[in-house]
């Protein structure tokens, strides 16, 4: 049965809860006294500080993916738009991308007929790519990168980092909202010790972000 607990600030209104951990003061036999219960939020508030962590590393892998370094990489045409017979779809979902070698992609569509619209989507997309029929594939030569735009990539990975470490720290603050909710239905010390988790959560996450970008960092200044 679900676990009930009664507010008392807000006269005769009743919250579920998904856990109990113990009552605060003796049942009154009489029904003249009243039952407060527990509830553990702490799973809840750390499983969404996570859930919410997590996808914000994956979105910054996901942006890291579209910055063209000097190395082929199957990834990196995945954002690219392709207009085939009135409709918008992803690259990926038209055709097969492959390393031939570390500076060069087959690009192998599904339907030869779109073979066009592909050279036309890659040509007009900002890596600088101009893939050559061969067949009924196109072949991409990842030409190597400037200085300037080694600087300008490396910029736009730093301009990235922080936006997902800030969105990050927005996450810990929603779990603190949270706790603070709670009010007084949690006793201090659970208080202090899953603010703690919370604070080891955020930094995981942020060495984890920081970890990845430095990583693209270093594979585009070896472009």
């Amino acid at each position: 049965m679900e676990a009930l607990l009664f507010n008392h600030s807000e006269a005769g209104s009743i919250l579920p809860a998904p856990a109990v951990m113990g009552s605060l003061g003796p049942e009154d036999d009489s029904g003249a006294g009243s039952t407060v219960e527990i509830v553990d939020i702490g799973p809840t508030v750390k499983e969404t500080a996570v859930s919410q962590m997590e996808a914000a590393i994956v979105a910054l892998s996901r942006e890291l993916t579209k910055l063209r370094t000097g190395r082929a990489s199957p990834g990196m045409l995945d954002h690219i738009i392709v207009e085939t017979g009135g409709v918008k779809m992803p690259l990926n979902h038209l055709a097969v991308v492959s390393v031939l070698d570390s500076k060069t992609l087959s690009i192998n569509p599904y339907d030869p007929n779109t073979l066009k619209e592909l050279e036309s989507a890659i040509v007009s997309s900002p890596l600088g790519l101009n893939p050559r029929v061969d067949g009924q594939r196109l072949i991409a030569a990842i030409p190597a990168l400037t200085k300037e735009h080694i600087q300008a990539m490396c910029k736009v990975v730093a301009k990235t980092s922080e936006d997902v470490k800030q969105s990050i720290r927005r996450s810990r603050q929603k779990a603190l909202d949270m706790m603070k909710k709670a009010g007084s239905s949690l006793p201090k010390d659970q208080m202090k010790r899953l603010e703690k988790e919370v604070d080891e959560l955020t930094k995981k996450y942020v060495k984890s972000a920081d970890d990845v970008c430095k990583a693209k960092e270093k594979e585009i200044n070896e472009g």
